[in-house]
């Protein structure tokens, strides 16, 4: 489906990638990782044909149509439903065709043609996808220009699914999505027939929508099989048996320094030493997968908690005029030590809480009490917008320290990753990271008592998430989220607020929970757009026919899974055994058979994972064959 090969690529002389190689099959979903600014994107690019390699090449499958978001959003008058469907351009002529076809044998291909892609449907598929990504049958039929930048990167999402290329490049595709978009989009790439490549920073996502992980570090591209979880398993074992390997390594080549150092003066000696001396060069040393290390993100909370509540919704109602309400019958209580994630659609209210909680809305009836002297720190893209585009890191950080040395003030930006490279960018070219990490610094600075964070995950790798995630756990103030990240909010929060239907209330289940729900939902959105399933009792009796036809494919690679991890816990024993210092000297023969042993399962490792993959992708076929989640 799309081939690789030695890809090299340089940005004004830095090589981004040295002779990378990829190959995805038709069918996988693979999840494109790497920490911010190693270049995924510009992978994205090349792929596109938008810019050329300095070397190699990057082969797609003839005639293959690919999709992607462009950054030019729709923006005209024409509705959601009808920008959604001009996406399938085949129809979309076909349709046009038909209504000046005079011969009737081309009349009997049209149609025949547009019962074959399924057109007649095309409104109920397309009014599907739209409502996933959270647009009501009313908001359908409004124009594409009613709706704000962020919504309409949602239509052109939900055009690029709707003409179904052959092969997605997805590029943060949850960054625009509140939870529930975030799993509709997840069960709805599992399920997609075609091929997927998806550069995304959300673990549960990777998780759950993705059949491999590619990892893009060093300028060159590692392929692993399965979701983020057990890529991130594997790779910490590959890290650990480097490191072994290493050690081992040393000690040889101490020995060997050693022997050569005893007997390169002794005459009897010389020939072995030398041979010595000549191994000793043709040793390599062992390429570990170590990571850069990663700058925290330090959150300092304030010095004394102040008394409960800090803040207190009484019989509160807000909106922005008589005629606009958006929440009522608010009874809130925060205190000092509360770690609250917010749930609820986009568009239901959580931005419009979030800001009374700031005092930056008044309530239109009721009290919002504050403690007073609560300070309060608050990330939301518009604040990350808001930062002097001309102004350096250390412009912003002088401001609010203008009695500080500047090793002060250099010491603080270096706390949130901004060193000696980026502390003199002006804010415009640093990047979405970067900023995200600026502002933490100045949310921060004065030690607030409650932080606010609005998806302040959006511009943070993962391994810039799990930074924020420990500083979170470690900062001692109140905490309140809205985020899409479900990993993020499982990790931190303790309690959960649900936006819904124009209020706000305690949601006593748990993500996984909600998540259910969702999908449920989406299940009765399918079934009432398509057609599907008149009757709920037969939905359940196909669904049980459906997994019990497929069963002996689950069986298969589940099996398979089960030799795997017996075959991969055979391996620490072997390593154990041959790291044993002087097992080369005093028992060759068993060292040498130890070594046959290890090549000989880790071929059979490779060949278990090859038929694992074959298996999975026999039944994830089947699954989206039967329509199955």
């Amino acid at each position: 489906m799309l081939h690789i090969n030695d890809l090299t690529y340089r940005i004004e002389g830095r090589p981004l990638f040295t002779q990378a190689t990829l190959a995805i099959s038709k069918g996988h979903k693979v999840g494109l990782v790497g920490r911010n600014g190693t270049g995924k994107s510009t992978l994205f690019r090349l792929i596109k044909g938008e810019i050329s390699p300095d070397d190699g090449d990057i082969n797609l499958r003839k005639n293959m149509r690919l999709g992607a978001v462009d950054q030019e959003v729709p923006s005209g008058p024409q509705s959601l439903m009808t920008t959604v469907l001009a996406a399938d351009k085949e129809r979309s002529a076909l349709l046009m065709e038909s209504e000046t076809a005079q011969d009737p044998d081309r009349i009997a291909a049209i149609h025949a043609r547009l019962a074959d892609i399924d057109a007649y449907s095309a409104e109920a598929r397309a009014g599907f996808i739209l409502s996933g990504l959270g647009f009501s049958g009313e908001d359908q039929q409004r124009p594409c220009s009613d709706f704000s930048g962020g919504w309409r990167m949602r239509v052109a999402l939900a055009a690029m699914l709707f003409a179904k290329p052959d092969m997605l490049l997805l590029d943060e595709p949850t960054n625009y999505l509140d939870i529930e978009g975030a799993v509709w989009l997840e069960a709805h790439i599992r399920n997609y027939s075609g091929t997927a490549l998806i550069i995304s920073h959300d673990r549960d996502f990777l998780n759950k929508a993705v059949t491999h992980i590619a990892h893009l570090r060093s300028g060159k591209l590692f392929s692993y099989t399965g979701g983020y979880d057990r890529f991130e398993a594997t790779l910490a074992e590959q890290n650990r048996l480097n490191m072994t390997l290493l050690g081992k390594q040393e000690d040889e080549r101490r020995r060997l320094e050693a022997f050569v150092n005893r007997n390169r003066a002794k005459a009897s000696k010389a020939k072995q030493a030398q041979s010595r001396v000549k191994k000793l060069e043709k040793m390599k040393p062992v390429a570990t997968i170590i990571s850069d290390p990663l700058a925290p993100i330090v959150l300092e909370g304030p010095e004394r908690p102040l008394n409960p509540p800090i803040i207190r919704f009484d019989e509160v109602k807000l909106g922005y005029s008589e005629d606009v309400i958006v929440l009522q019958n608010l009874n809130q209580r925060i205190d000092p030590d509360d770690r609250i994630g917010i749930l609820g659609k986009n568009g239901e209210g959580k931005s419009t809480f979030a800001k009374a909680v700031m005092g930056d809305l008044l309530p239109q009836e009721g009290f919002i009490k504050r403690h007073k002297k609560l300070r309060i720190g608050y990330f939301a893209q518009h604040q990350i917008d808001a930062l002097n585009p001309l102004a350096s890191a250390y412009s912003h950080i002088q401001e609010l320290m203008p009695e500080a040395t500047e090793a002060q003030r250099r010491a603080r930006l270096a706390q949130f990753g901004l060193g000696i490279k980026n502390a003199e960018t002006p804010a415009g070219d640093l990047s979405g990271g970067e900023k995200a990490r600026l502002l933490f610094s100045l949310i921060g600075f004065h030690k607030p008592h409650l932080l606010v964070l609005d998806e302040p995950a959006n511009h943070l790798d993962i391994d810039s998430r799990a930074e924020l995630i420990k500083s979170l756990n470690s900062y001692e103030g109140a905490v309140l989220i809205i985020s899409h990240d479900r990993n993020l909010l499982e990790a931190v929060v303790d309690r959960l607020w649900l936006v819904n239907q124009g209020t706000v209330e305690t949601y006593d289940g748990s993500l996984e929970d909600y998540r259910t729900l969702q999908l449920e939902k989406d299940r009765s959105s399918r079934r009432q757009n398509t057609g599907e399933g008149d009757s709920r009792k037969q939905s359940r009796r196909d669904t049980a026919e459906a997994r019990k036809r497929i069963a002996p494919l689950k069986k298969a690679f589940e099996e398979l899974e089960i030799s795997i991890e017996e075959a991969k816990a055979r391996l620490p024993l072997i390593d154990e055994e041959l790291s044993i210092s002087d097992i080369f000297t005093k028992n060759p023969d068993r060292a040498v058979k130890l070594g046959q042993q290890r090549a000989s399962l880790v071929r059979d490792i490779d060949s278990l994972e090859m038929s694992w993959l074959e298996a999975l992708e026999r039944y994830e076929t089947a699954k989206s064959r039967e329509g199955l989640d």
